[in-house]
Formats: structure tokens, sequence, C-alpha cells
């Protein structure tokens, strides 16, 4: 099996694999739909009391196992759970490149100078032509392998993401309504603390911005040494993502706000309200670039870890190459994610005027992802042997030896809280 070639470099793959259009594209949106500052504390209490141990917990069993899902799974004697793991993974990644072609599209309009509206963007064909290239290019990556491919990648494409970010924000808070946009963004709402809704989209987000529950973590630990301490890699990854979603918000909202747009526009934020705000700022041309820029190399770094899961899970049970598994995986992908592309093109295909995108992140991006966390809780919190998982915690710090509890008892019971109240909120839809 492969490793990292050094720390650094497991930690700017994993920060990669934390650092995509979720903390952009997806935090923008689920700020703006509710209420600002009011989803601020929601968040980073998933995030902390969530989100980072049960990133701890995955980074440990990848570590522990040395296997990719699968295998790591069949350790803890619930195999079957892995395979139900790696069809949630699949799903999510096959209209997760879709999303990343729009990245790819709209960073081409900006280097053109053609900007068009996401309306005639979706109302041709060239949405699926990006999602195949998207595709092709993520999965090519992978089929290099953890340290020519992925390793590589993220350790050119980390750093650019944040000096990017930091560009963008030095030029947003300069804006005349950057105050508004940062009070809306921070000042916090207490009394939307008690709807379980927000809490649940809290979480969701916790997990689709840091990655956790899919088993990408797990995965990429799996390629780990053992003498790397868990801990401290999953907070300096934890600290990165939080960094990346501020300063993202930041910026989107700071131009929101000076332009007069609508913060609560949805998932067309990125997509149709900023081009519009780019047209009207003064070098706004290049700032788009520069956004766009941005927005791809996240997505781009998000999606590598996505594909590497059942690339690595697949070629262990079969036996197959990598090379030939990321072909056969890249295809696959393609085929899934083709309906959720041609639901937002000219063809426009829909389920119950609903388009297939969408579905599928409600069923795989919410629904799924909480099943599959709660899965990896259960299988690697209470059914893999803790002694060999965590050693001796005695000298611990008390945060350290808090991360096992958390794991065994707290995120399976809000993972169960918060899939009882999705289920029953789509029930009464």
């Amino acid at each position: 099996m492969e490793v990292w070639s050094s720390r650094s470099g497991f930690i700017l793959a994993a920060i990669g694999s934390a650092v995509g259009i979720g903390n952009i594209w997806r935090f923008s949106t689920v700020v703006g739909q509710n209420g600002g500052g009011a989803y601020l504390i929601p968040y980073l209490t998933a995030v902390l009391l969530v989100g980072l141990p049960l990133m701890i917990l995955e980074m440990r069993a990848g570590q522990q196992t040395r296997s990719a899902i699968i295998a790591a799974f069949e350790k803890a004697s619930i195999r079957w759970a892995g395979w139900i793991v790696l069809l949630v993974v699949i799903g999510v990644i096959s209209y997760y490149l879709v999303i990343t072609g729009w990245t790819c599209g709209y960073l081409a309009f900006s280097l053109t100078g053609t900007l068009e509206p996401f309306s005639d963007f979706t109302g041709s064909y060239l949405p699926i032509f990006f999602f195949i290239l998207a595709a092709i290019l993520c999965g090519a990556i992978v089929s290099s392998g953890v340290t020519k491919g992925i390793e590589r990648v993220t350790t050119v494409l980390v750093p650019l993401i944040f000096i990017l970010l930091i560009i963008m924000l030095i030029f947003a808070i300069r804006l005349p309504g950057a105050g508004a946009g940062l009070s809306y963004l921070f000042t916090p709402d207490f009394s939307v603390l008690s709807d379980p809704l927000i809490w649940g989209a809290a979480l969701g987000q916790a997990f689709f911005s840091l990655s956790v529950g899919y088993g990408t973590l797990l995965t990429y630990g799996a390629y780990l040494g053992s003498g790397e301490k868990i801990p401290l890699s999953a907070a300096t990854v934890t600290i990165a993502d939080i960094c990346a979603s501020l300063l993202a918000g930041t910026v989107i909202f700071s131009i929101v706000f000076t332009y007069g747009l609508e913060p609560a526009a949805g998932p067309e934020l990125v997509f149709t309200t900023l081009p519009y705000a780019f047209e009207l700022m003064p070098f706004g041309a290049v700032f788009a670039v520069f956004f766009f820029l941005l927005v791809f190399f996240a997505a781009t770094s998000s999606a590598i870890s996505f594909i590497e899961v059942p690339t690595a899970a697949l070629a262990g049970v079969f036996g197959i190459s990598r090379r030939s598994m990321a072909a056969f995986v890249t295809l696959l992908l393609i085929i899934i994610g083709m309906p959720a592309a041609a639901s937002y093109s000219a063809i426009s295909l829909r389920i119950a005027d609903i388009p297939i995108l969408d579905a599928m992140d409600e069923v795989f991006g919410t629904l799924g992802l909480s099943a599959s966390a709660l899965l990896l809780s259960i299988a690697f919190a209470w059914l893999f042997d803790q002694k060999t998982l965590w050693g001796d915690l005695s000298e611990s710090s008390s945060l350290i030896r808090a991360v096992p509890v958390l794991c065994r008892y707290v995120i399976p019971a809000a993972l169960l809280i918060t899939l009882s109240f999705r289920v029953a909120a789509l029930f009464s839809m």
C-alpha cells in the first residue's frame, strides 16, 4: 500500500478534501437560507462537537486497519455497512462532479470575459460537457496514485486556495457594503436555536464541509504511518476548514450587500447573483477570474478525495490495478451522474418537478451522509476493538479522552435525532 511522502503532504491532502465547494457554494447558500449569523452557532457547535471527533475516529480507523473502506468495515465485523457507505459516496460524488463542472465552465467563461446568466448556461448542453470534463480530469489525478497524483496536486492547490481567498478578502472588505455583510454573517440570533431543522442543516453542512462520514478520511488515514499524531492533524484540518468557510462567507456577503443582492438567493447565489455583481464592480472581470479559479480549485481538491474512496476500496476487493479501477470508477460516475447533469441542462430532467441533482443532494448529501456517518461511528466506536483503535489514553489530555466518548454516545445520538427530523420533514411536505 502507498503512503504519504510526508506529514505535510497528508495534512494538505486532508485539507484539500475538506475545503471544497461546500465551504464556498454550499456554506454561503445555507447561511443565506438560515438567517446569516443565526446559523453560525449551530454550525460551529456541530463542527467542534461532532465533526472533529468523527474526523479523528475516521483517520484513526484508517491508520489502525491500514485498509480502504470495505476491508476496514470487515475488520469491524460489519462488512455490509462498508458497501452502504461506498454507495453513499458514489451517489454524492456523481452529482458533486456536476457542480465541479459548473465551476470549470464558469472559470472558462471568466477567462474569456463571457460570463453568462446561469439560466442560459443550464439552458444549453454545456453543463453535460463540463461535467464529463471534470470527471475525466479528477479521475486522471486519482489514477496517478497517492503521492504522484493526489498529494502532488493538493500540495499545489491548497495553498493557492488560501492565497486566492486572502487576495479577494483584501478587496472585499474595502467595499462600501462590507460592514453590512460582516454584520449579517457574524451577528447571532439566539431565538432560532430551538429550531431542530437549523441544527440539522448545521450538522449536514459540518459533515459536507469537513468531508467526514464518507470514508474519505478513513481512506486517507490508511496511507499514514503509525507514528502520525491524528488529533493534531485533525485539529489543523478543522481550523483550516472553518477559516476557509468564514473567509469565503466574508467575501461573498460583502459583495452581496454592496450591490443590493439577495443573500438568501439559494444555490444560484454563486453562479447567478455574484456574476451580476462582477459586471458592476470595478475590475470585476479580474475578480471573476480569481473567484471562479478559487471555486474550481476547491471543487477539484475535494472531488479527487471522493473518487479515491471507491477506487481504493474496489481495487482492494477485486484485486485490480489502481489505474484500471480509476478508469472504471470514472466511467461509472459519469453514467450515474448523467441524470443530475441533464437536470440542469437543456434536457431539464426532473422527478415530480424537482431537478434530479436536487433530489440526489437530499437523498445522498443529507440523509445518506447522516446514515453513513452513523454506520462509521457504530462500526469503529462500538464494534472495533477500542484498545487497538485508541491505545492507552491514560496519559492523554481530557480533550483527547473525550473523543471516544463523543464518538460512542453523543455523535450516534445526534445523528439519529437529525435523521428522524429530516425524514419527518420529508413526509410532511
